[in-house]
C-alpha cells in the first residue's frame, strides 16, 4: 500500500464520522430505509445543519454511487485476475450406452470414462501483467472514488453557504427597504410641509423602488439556492445554521509552493491518473508477454472401460503428470499491432496525467491566492461597513439640522448596506476558496468539515 493510498483511505473517516448525523438517524427510522433518490424526494426530511447536507448526500448522490460501484468492479477485476493464477482443477464423468454391430454382430455394452485434472500457471507473462494492471486499476478507482467525495462534499458546502449568502443578503435588502421607507416618510412629510422639493421626493420614490426590485430578484435567487442544494443532497432547506459574527475562519498556513507541491502528491486526481500511466505501462509488458513461451504443469487422473470411437477396451487407470509447453512463433503481425496500440495508449495516459497535474497547479494556485485576499478583504471590507454606518449616521443627523440633502442620506445608506452585503461575500468567499485549496490538494479530511460545521451556529427564533 502506498502513502498516497494511506492518505485517501484515512479520508473514508469523513463517512464514518457523518454517517453518526440525524439524517443518518431519521433514514434508519423509516420502515422502507431509504436510499434511492425517490425515496429521498418523497420523504420529506429537512435538513438543517451542515452534517445533515452531508450525510444525506452521501446516501443520495448518483455521482458517487457511481464512483463507489467502479471501486467494487476494480476490487472484482483483481480477484478475478489473482485467480487465473490459481490452481484449476476440472473433473469430467462420462456415462454411455454403446451398440456396436461389427460383421453382422451386434454387441451393446455400458461406458464408463472418469477423469480430474489441475492445472498451475508456472510462467505467464501475459497473466502477470494482468494482475499487475488489476491492482493498478483497482488503486485508480480507489482514488477516483475518494476525489468524488471529496468533490461532493465541498459542492454541498458550496451550495450551503450560498443559501446563507441569498438569506444575508435578503435580510440586509429588507433592512435597507425598512430604512429607504423611514426616509421616505420624513421627506414626504418635509414636502408636505413644503420644506422639500418635489425631486428630493421623487429620487426617494426612485430610490424605494429600486431597493424593491433587488429585493425581488434577492427573493428568486434565494429560491434558486435552495433548491439547487435540494438537489444534491435530497433535503428539503430548513431553518439552516448561519455564520456568526464572531466565527473566526481559520488561516491558511504555508507558502503556494507547499501547497502546489502538496497537490502534486496528493490530489486524487493525480493520484488516478498516475496509477493509470502504470497501468498503460504494464499493458506494454502484456502485450509484448504474447512472444513469450507459456509453460503450464498438469496433473491427471483417468479411468476409463471405453477408448477411441467410444470401442470397448479393457478398464484403464492412467495417471499423468507433465508440462505444457506453448511457445508462439507467427500471429499474422497481430501482437506488434497490440504492442503500438498499448504505446499510444500509454503516451494518451502520460499526457493527461500531465495536464491533470497542470489543471490541479492551477486551481491550488488560484485557490490560494483567493484564500489569501479573502481574508484582506474581508477585514477591509468590515473597516469599510463600520465607517459606512458611521457615515449614515452622520448624514442621518446632517439631514435633520438641514446640512445635508436627502440624496446624500440616501446614497449613504445604499453604501452602508452595499457594504454589509460585500462583508457577507467575502467571508463566506474565504471558506469556500479554503475548502477547494484542501480538496484540490487532497489534504480535505472529516475534521475540516466539521470544522466548517463548528462555524456556524443556531438561528435564533
Amino acid at each position: 500500500m502506498t502513502k498516497s493510498m494511506h492518505k485517501l483511505l484515512a479520508f473514508s473517516l469523513t463517512g464514518l464520522i457523518l454517517a453518526c448525523g440525524s439524517i443518518s438517524s431519521a433514514i434508519a427510522a423509516e420502515p422502507n430505509n431509504l436510499t434511492t433518490a425517490s425515496d429521498f424526494r418523497s420523504s420529506g426530511l429537512t435538513g438543517d445543519t451542515l452534517e445533515d447536507f452531508f450525510t444525506a448526500a452521501m446516501n443520495y448522490s448518483p455521482r458517487l454511487k457511481i464512483a463507489e460501484e467502479n471501486m467494487n468492479i476494480g476490487s472484482a477485476r483483481k480477484r478475478a485476475a489473482n485467480g487465473n493464477l490459481l490452481p484449476q482443477v476440472n473433473a469430467n464423468a462420462s456415462l454411455s450406452d454403446n451398440r456396436q454391430n461389427a460383421l453382422d454382430q451386434l454387441r451393446t455394452f455400458d461406458g464408463e470414462r472418469f477423469s480430474i485434472q489441475l492445472t498451475q500457471v508456472l510462467f505467464n507473462w501475459q497473466a502477470f501483467s494482468q494482475r499487475n494492471q488489476a491492482y493498478l486499476i483497482e488503486d485508480k478507482l480507489e482514488a477516483e472514488y475518494y476525489g468524488t467525495l471529496a468533490w461532493l462534499l465541498t459542492e454541498v458546502a458550496d451550495r450551503y453557504l450560498n443559501v446563507l449568502q441569498a438569506q444575508d443578503a435578503l435580510q440586509s435588502i429588507e433592512s435597507e427597504l425598512d430604512a429607504i421607507t423611514n426616509q421616505l416618510a420624513q421627506i414626504q412629510s418635509l414636502y408636505d410641509r413644503q420644506l422639500a422639493q418635489i425631486t428630493d421626493l421623487y429620487l426617494a420614490q426612485a430610490s424605494l423602488a429600486a431597493v424593491q426590485s433587488d429585493q425581488i430578484n434577492l427573493q428568486s435567487e434565494l429560491a434558486l439556492r435552495q433548491e439547487a442544494l435540494r438537489s444534491i443532497t435530497g433535503l428539503s432547506v430548513g431553518a439552516l445554521f448561519q455564520l456568526g459574527d464572531e466565527a473566526e475562519i481559520p488561516a491558511v498556513t504555508g507558502n503556494i509552493e507547499y501547497w502546489v507541491e502538496q497537490a502534486r502528491i496528493n490530489n486524487h486526481q493525480v493520484v488516478a491518473s498516475q496509477f493509470a500511466l502504470e497501468a498503460a505501462e504494464e499493458r506494454i509488458s502484456e502485450r509484448r508477454g504474447a512472444y513469450m513461451p507459456r509453460v503450464t504443469f498438469i496433473v491427471q487422473r483417468q479411468d476409463s472401460d471405453v477408448g477411441f470411437d467410444n470401442t470397448p477396451v479393457a478398464r484403464t487407470d492412467n495417471t499423468y503428470v507433465g508440462f505444457d509447453v506453448s511457445i508462439p512463433l507467427y500471429a499474422g503481425g497481430s501482437n506488434r499491432a497490440a504492442v503500438s496500440e498499448a504505446n499510444s495508449m500509454r503516451s494518451i495516459a502520460a499526457s493527461e496525467l500531465r495536464q491533470v497535474r497542470l489543471d490541479a497547479n492551477e486551481n491550488v494556485r488560484s485557490a490560494y491566492l483567493q484564500v489569501q485576499s479573502s481574508s484582506a478583504r474581508t477585514d477591509s471590507a468590515r473597516k469599510l461597513v463600520e465607517s459606512r454606518v458611521l457615515s449614515a449616521a452622520a448624514m442621518q443627523q446632517g439631514f435633520e439640522l438641514g446640512v445635508v440633502t436627502s440624496v446624500d442620506v440616501l446614497n449613504a445608506l445604499r453604501d452602508q448596506y452595499r457594504a454589509e452585503r460585500d462583508l457577507q461575500r467575502a467571508r463566506y468567499d474565504h471558506i469556500r476558496y479554503l475548502l477547494i485549496l484542501k480538496r484540490e490538494t487532497g489534504a480535505l479530511v472529516a475534521d475540516d468539515m466539521l470544522e466548517v460545521g463548528n462555524l456556524l451556529i443556531a438561528p435564533v427564533n
